[in-house]
């Protein structure tokens, strides 16, 4: 059972995938060929195998790539703290690693990015240079990389969760505020030399925005609408406003700008990506998929029209795949085959709960007879489970169990109705009845037997099992709670991450 579980935490995951400017490399973070997450390249015409970059003892992930793809800013954190350092690593240099930023324990860097040029990267930071101390909100740092001098462009009482980034042009930074209630934002842009700060878009008191430059005077982003969440563009002279698309079926949730006025949209219905690509007058498709998986997830624009994307589902590892103009697809990287690794694929489950509401989920199914139910309970609440690798999922029924993913209510990729509705009873409410439902409906199917029923997952996925072996203790007989939060109230008011407090108080009140 060991070497089952090492064979599938071993398993080859992609994260942070970038492509070069000039379309000539892509670059990811791979982990499961190493100890540790491992940065990559690849040629992006696939004229060559990966080649590995770095060689750590931390996880290593891309905040962003020069346009010729020879230097790179990256982040890592001791044990996996979150407590980033940000180091530049410069392949005409053998691919020497310099520090941009200290090692540190104590506060968060969001962001990293190259201004036009590479002689400035700019990030977010609760760490203030001056005093040497930890502060409460912000400060907006833009740092010289031939000298190393920084300095501080804005201030701000605000908890943020992502960084800025230079408009194409070089002459403005963007970057999410969160100055009204929790959960909302509002979006700001600043001169690069840190003249006329000002808000350009914001909606209602706790409307959510991601926005990015589409070109040097535009803003492409996403909000939520009367229906549902919507796309629209931004003219920054003007401050019209141009919506694209909003429908009860379409769940757009992240962007991906390209050359031109393109760019995509993850966009998702009832949990499966249904990409979407908006040409330069705004007109929409879907993204062909000619990759052989379930799903295919645009990350980067390419000059030809293309995408650099990653394809992926329950049956196989992920692969790095390069989209052509023609909408063919070129596999960059994909890791290598291991017969000893049994692949489940899911059958998507739906089940009413105790209020009516339709809930989904994924049932992964073992060969023979099962020796029982884990349900794996994502963490958020805002996320959602698709047709993918999850390896403790894949190990769980190699061994021989019954595994269900729920997407309960608060899941993304529903709709704004379902995702709001974790917020009505605040943690621990219907969202729970949910997974209970789940079981109950196993239960009666013949899936399930009482006694031999675990509830497993990470953060809130953790709470999660921590409320049903104390809550559903006639159904459920064991819990697998990683990382999970048991006592919400010290949560609260221990927490140092910036945007943890904004989290618990957008969920619950505080």
């Amino acid at each position: 059972m060991s070497d089952l579980a090492f064979l599938w935490a071993s398993l080859p995951r992609i994260d942070s995938l970038h492509a070069s400017g000039d379309g000539v490399w892509a670059f990811w973070s791979w982990s499961g060929l190493a100890e540790v997450a491992e940065i990559y390249a690849a040629p992006a015409d696939g004229t060559a195998a990966p080649v590995r970059l770095t060689h750590s003892t931390e996880h290593m992930s891309i905040r962003d790539v020069s346009q010729d793809g020879m230097r790179l800013i990256l982040a890592h954190s001791p044990r996996s703290s979150e407590h980033d350092q940000l180091l530049l690593l410069d392949r005409t240099a053998e691919n020497r690693l310099t520090p941009l930023t200290a090692a540190q324990t104590d506060h968060y860097i969001y962001g990293g990015s190259f201004a036009p040029g590479q002689k400035t990267i700019a990030y977010l930071s609760d760490f203030d240079d001056e005093t040497g101390m930890v502060v409460t909100g912000s400060l907006l740092y833009v740092q010289s990389l031939a000298t190393g001098a920084r300095r501080v462009l804005f201030r701000s009482p605000d908890p943020f969760d992502v960084g800025p980034n230079y408009s194409p042009d070089g002459q403005h930074l963007l970057w999410p505020r969160h100055r009204r209630k929790p959960g909302a934002a509002q979006l700001w842009v600043i001169g690069a030399d840190g003249s006329t700060p000002r808000q350009v878009l914001a909606f209602g008191e706790s409307s959510p925005i991601v926005g990015h430059w589409l070109d040097a005077g535009r803003l492409v982003f996403v909000t939520d609408g009367a229906l549902n969440d919507r796309v629209g563009v931004l003219t920054l002279a003007s401050g019209q406003i141009d919506w694209l698309a909003e429908a009860v079926d379409f769940n757009p949730q992240q962007l991906v700008v390209g050359q031109g006025g393109a760019f995509a949209c993850h966009a998702f219905a009832r949990a499966k990506l249904a990409a979407m690509v908006f040409d330069a007058e705004g007109r929409r498709q879907a993204l062909p998929n000619r990759s052989g998986r379930r799903s295919l997830l645009p990350l980067a624009r390419m000059p030809d029209g293309g995408w650099l994307a990653e394809a992926y589902d329950a049956s196989a590892p992920h692969q790095v795949v390069r989209i052509l103009a023609s909408g063919d697809c070129l596999v960059l990287a994909a890791a290598p085959p291991n017969r000893q690794r049994a692949f489940s694929r899911p059958e998507e489950m739906v089940w009413a709960s105790v209020d009516g509401m339709d809930c989904q989920g994924w049932l992964y199914r073992p060969k023979g007879v099962s020796r029982g139910l884990i349900v794996h309970v994502h963490g958020g609440p805002t996320w959602h489970s698709e047709d993918w690798v999850n390896p403790m999922t894949q190990f769980w029924v190699q061994s021989g169990f019954t595994v269900l993913d729920p997407n309960y209510r608060g899941s993304t990729g529903f709709g704004m109705e379902y995702r709001e509705a974790v917020k009505v009873d605040g943690w621990g409410g219907r969202e729970q009845a949910d997974i209970r439902a789940a079981i109950e409906h196993l239960l009666a199917k013949g899936l399930a037997q009482k006694g031999r029923i675990a509830v497993a997952g990470n953060s809130y996925g953790g709470f999660s099992a921590w409320v049903a072996i104390t809550r559903f203790a006639d159904l459920v007989a064991a819990a697998i709670p990683m990382c999970g939060m048991y006592r919400l109230d010290i949560d609260y008011g221990a927490t140092e991450m910036p945007w943890g407090r904004a989290y618990s108080e957008e969920m619950m009140g505080g």
